[in-house]
C-alpha cells in the first residue's frame, strides 16, 4: 500500500494537474471581422502554454490539469464556416493531465493570449485572440454617386457636404452589458437599435452611417474611438440601455464627455460602470499600442465637447417626444468611449433595461423605430443650427 501511495505522489509531481484536474465551466467563441476570440472559463486559474505553428498556420493551446467535460467538448460545435479567421478546431488529450486545443487558421495570424481574473458573473478566464497582422482599420467607402452633366455648365461640378456618422452599439461578445428585468441583454438591444439607426441615416440625403460593431463581439473602448477616427467620422453616437439597482428608475438620457468631473453622482457612477467594459469584455493590458496611445492623448477638447453638448441637446429634445427623460439636460462624465479629441460624441441611454416596462419597450420594433427617428431628427437639427460644424469633406452632387 505504501508503494502505491508513493507512486501516486510521484505521478502527481511528474504529471501537471493530475491531483487537481478540473473541468471548464464554459467556453465561448466570438468571431468578428477584426479577430476571433476564444474564451475559456474555469472555477480556478487555468495553467497553460501556447505556441504557433506554420505550414499550415495553427495555434496550439495546452491546458494543464484540465479534463474533458461539456464545455470543452462543445467547443468544436461553436465554430461556423463563416468565421473569418479560424478554419477548424481540434480538441484532444495530448498527454496525461494535459488537454490540447488546436486552432487551424485561415490565414497567418499572431495570437494574443492572456488571463482575466473573476469579474461580475465570470470566473477565471483564459482568452485567446486570433488577429491577423495589425493593419489600419477598414474604412468603408462611401457609395459611388453617378455624375450627371448639368445642362448649362457641365464643366462646373456641383458639390454637397457628406456627413459620416459612426454608430457604436454598446457592449457585445463577452460583455453582455446590463441584464434586463426579464432577461434581455443590453448588448442585443443596442445592436438592434444601432442597425435601425444606420438604415435611417443611410436613407438621408448626403449622410451615411457606419457601425463600430455589426455583430455579437466585443470591441475594446479605445478601439471604438480609433475606428471612428479612421472612418473620419463627423459624429459619434454610442447607444446604450441603462440599468439601476432599483427597478422603478426610468427614462432616456444623453451624455457628453467632461473634462472637469461628472455633473452628478449618477453620471459618475454610470461612467465608471461603462468604463469597466474592458474588464468584462477583456483586453490584453500587456499589449502596448502606440497608435491607441497617441489617439487617446488628452488633447484640448473644449471645442469638441461644446459641439458634443450642442448635439446632445438637439437629440435629447427629440427623444423627449418618444420617452420620458431621466434628466431634462445633457449630463457629463468621463466616458472613455467619448474621448475622440476631434469628433463630437454623445452617449445615448435609450431607456432603463432594468425597468420591466421600459425593457418591454426596448424590445418593441415600433419603439425602436420611433427612437431612431428622433435621433436622426436631432442630428439634422444640429447641423441646421450649427452649419459651421458641418464636415469639410465634399462629394460630387448627382
Amino acid at each position: 500500500m505504501r508503494r502505491l501511495l508513493n507512486l501516486l505522489l510521484l505521478l502527481c509531481v511528474l504529471v501537471p494537474g493530475l491531483a487537481q484536474a478540473m473541468q471548464l465551466s464554459a467556453s465561448r467563441l466570438w468571431p468578428s471581422p477584426e479577430y476571433t476570440r476564444l474564451a475559456l472559463e474555469a472555477p480556478q486559474p487555468i495553467a497553460f502554454r501556447h505556441f504557433k505553428l506554420d505550414n499550415p498556420a495553427r495555434v496550439v493551446i495546452d491546458l494543464e490539469g484540465v479534463q474533458r467535460g461539456p464545455a470543452l467538448d462543445g467547443l468544436i460545435a461553436q465554430l461556423t464556416a463563416e468565421d473569418p479567421h479560424v478554419a477548424a478546431i481540434r480538441v484532444g488529450l495530448n498527454r496525461p493531465g494535459v488537454m490540447r486545443i488546436v486552432l487551424d487558421l485561415k490565414a497567418d495570424a499572431t495570437p494574443s493570449v492572456f488571463v482575466l481574473p473573476p469579474h461580475g458573473q465570470y470566473g477565471h478566464r483564459l482568452v485567446i485572440d486570433v488577429r491577423p497582422e495589425r493593419a489600419a482599420p477598414a474604412v468603408p467607402e462611401a457609395a459611388p454617386q453617378p455624375v450627371v452633366a448639368a445642362p448649362a455648365k457641365p464643366e462646373i461640378p456641383q458639390y454637397v457636404r457628406l456627413v459620416t456618422v459612426a454608430i457604436d452599439a454598446g457592449h457585445g461578445g463577452e460583455d453582455p452589458g446590463a441584464l434586463g428585468a426579464n432577461g434581455s441583454h443590453e448588448k442585443d438591444i443596442t445592436l438592434a437599435v444601432a442597425k435601425r439607426l444606420k438604415q435611417r441615416i443611410d436613407a438621408q440625403e448626403n449622410m451615411r452611417a457606419v457601425l463600430i460593431r455589426d455583430g455579437d463581439y466585443f470591441v475594446p473602448l479605445a478601439e471604438r474611438v480609433v475606428k471612428a477616427r479612421a472612418l473620419k467620422a463627423d459624429l459619434f453616437l454610442s447607444i446604450h440601455a441603462d440599468a439601476f439597482i432599483k427597478p422603478h428608475a426610468r427614462g432616456s438620457s444623453v451624455f457628453a464627455l467632461s473634462e472637469n468631473g461628472a455633473t452628478s453622482a449618477a453620471a459618475r457612477w454610470l461612467a465608471k460602470r461603462e468604463n469597466e467594459a474592458d474588464l468584462v469584455g477583456g483586453i490584453n493590458i500587456d499589449v502596448k499600442d502606440p497608435f491607441l496611445k497617441r489617439t487617446l492623448i488628452d488633447l484640448s477638447q473644449t471645442a469638441t465637447i461644446n459641439d458634443s453638448l450642442k448635439l446632445g441637446r438637439a437629440v435629447l429634445k427629440q427623444i423627449g417626444g418618444v420617452n420620458t427623460l431621466h434628466k431634462p439636460h445633457v449630463e457629463q462624465a468621463g466616458f472613455a468611449v467619448l474621448k475622440a479629441p476631434d469628433i463630437p460624441s454623445i452617449l445615448i441611454e435609450t431607456a432603463f433595461i432594468s425597468n420591466p416596462e421600459e425593457e418591454k419597450r426596448l424590445n418593441d420594433p415600433a419603439y425602436q423605430d420611433s427612437l431612431v427617428d428622433a435621433i436622426v431628427t436631432g442630428v439634422r437639427q444640429y447641423f441646421d443650427a450649427y452649419p459651421q460644424t458641418a464636415p469639410a469633406r465634399l462629394t460630387r452632387n448627382p
